[in-house]
């Protein structure tokens, strides 16, 4: 839709729009997205064969509620900058308090640790590749986003693009948890983010030219 479109769609008198349409398009690109990175992770990762262990272990869960926090999180984030002329309110402050937590809880991690231990708790034996193959699954996911947020006419499309990749980066970073060995809070602080941070920064450079409409 062109701009002059909208104008002249909008001169000619209220238009119905189906309630919750926003977060009903949200739901499914997003389950959509969410099927395609579970079967990539299957296909070419596999699950952990000790995931019912790791599941009642505090650092896993701490990783898990981290990831997750940041999904939702990123969730209103996106459906507001996906209409137009919206702006991400007060939710785009909220994502200071994980971020803030787990970089603290990663702090005294390494400060306690010996100092022989430091590096090992940072890099731990993925650090190579987790970015990357977080940044992998979240493909399928920041594609159906796009989709959904390019049919709602946002007018900020850096933005949009950024919190598109946000989320799709978040939600893959859930996905592969199921398959990552590395639960340490220094890993998570830097690798995890470095993997979330691919797809958002991916999105805020694509955004005006796949958003545009």
């Amino acid at each position: 839709m062109k701009t002059d479109d909208l104008i002249d769609m909008l001169a000619t008198g209220p238009v119905a729009v189906a309630p919750h349409a926003t977060r009903r398009r949200y739901a499914g690109a997003l389950a959509c997205g969410a099927f395609g990175a579970m079967l990539l992770m299957l296909l070419f990762l596999g699950i952990r064969p000790d995931l019912a262990h790791a599941a009642t272990l505090p650092l896993f869960r701490f990783k898990v509620a981290f990831v997750l926090s940041l999904t939702l999180l990123g969730l209103p984030i996106g459906t507001r900058l996906a209409r137009p002329g919206a702006t991400p309110g007060p939710w785009a402050w909220l994502l200071a308090a994980p971020l803030l937590i787990l970089w603290i809880v990663a702090a005294i991690t390494l400060a306690d640790a010996a100092p022989d231990q430091r590096l090992p708790l940072l890099l731990g034996q993925t650090w190579k590749v987790c970015p990357f193959l977080i940044a992998m699954l979240s493909l399928p996911i920041f594609i159906a986003l796009i989709r959904a947020i390019k049919g709602l006419a946002p007018t900020r499309l850096r933005h949009a693009g950024a919190a598109a990749g946000l989320l799709s980066g978040s939600l893959a970073a859930l996905i592969y948890c199921l398959h990552c060995p590395e639960v340490q809070a220094p890993f998570i602080a830097v690798w995890y983010l470095l993997g979330m941070l691919i797809p958002t920064a991916a999105g805020a450079l694509l955004g005006p030219r796949l958003l545009r409409w």
